[in-house]
């Protein structure tokens, strides 16, 4: 049953990671990644990687609110509403980009025997990954913040 859980919330992984990329509207935008974010967090916990889990939750929730405050600062606000069909058509592609993955499939698994559990794997194997996905989280931060505190000091001048 998790096996099913894991692709449903692999296709709800991609859906949303195509509508933050294309949706105009920056608050819609990020709101979707903020779906991509969760949906990420559900499947490595449901991975048994629980501090992986955690992590990506700390991470997700500070890069949405600087991402909200400066999408709300920065943005242009668009005239035009994104019509139905563009969001239906991307939600399309979304499930379409996942058929792959679900269909084919490697093998069942049978008669493998796996030496480290996921969360060892992330943790041990793929921990620079994980570092260096921390550091470009905070260099885009630092980065916004230093582009809010310009438009604050040029408002003021």
């Amino acid at each position: 049953m998790v096996p099913f859980i894991i692709e449903v919330l692999s296709v709800g992984l991609l859906v949303s990671a195509v509508l933050a990329l294309f949706l105009d509207e920056v608050v819609y935008s990020v709101a979707a990644l903020a779906g991509t974010f969760l949906f990420t967090t559900v499947i490595y916990a449901l991975s048994g990687s629980i501090f992986a889990a955690v992590f990506q939750f700390a991470v997700s929730v500070g890069t949405l609110a600087i991402l909200f405050l400066s999408g709300e600062m920065l943005g242009d606000k668009p005239v035009k509403k994104a019509s139905s069909t563009k969001i239906g058509a991307l939600i399309g592609g979304g499930i379409a980009l996942s058929l792959p993955a679900i269909f084919l499939s490697v093998s069942s698994g049978a008669g493998v025997t796996v030496e480290n559990s996921f969360g060892d794997a992330l943790w041990n194997l793929r921990g620079m990954d994980v570092l260096f996905q921390a550091i470009v989280i905070l260099a885009v931060a630092i980065g916004i913040a230093i582009v809010l505190y310009e438009k604050r000091k040029g408002v003021k001048a």
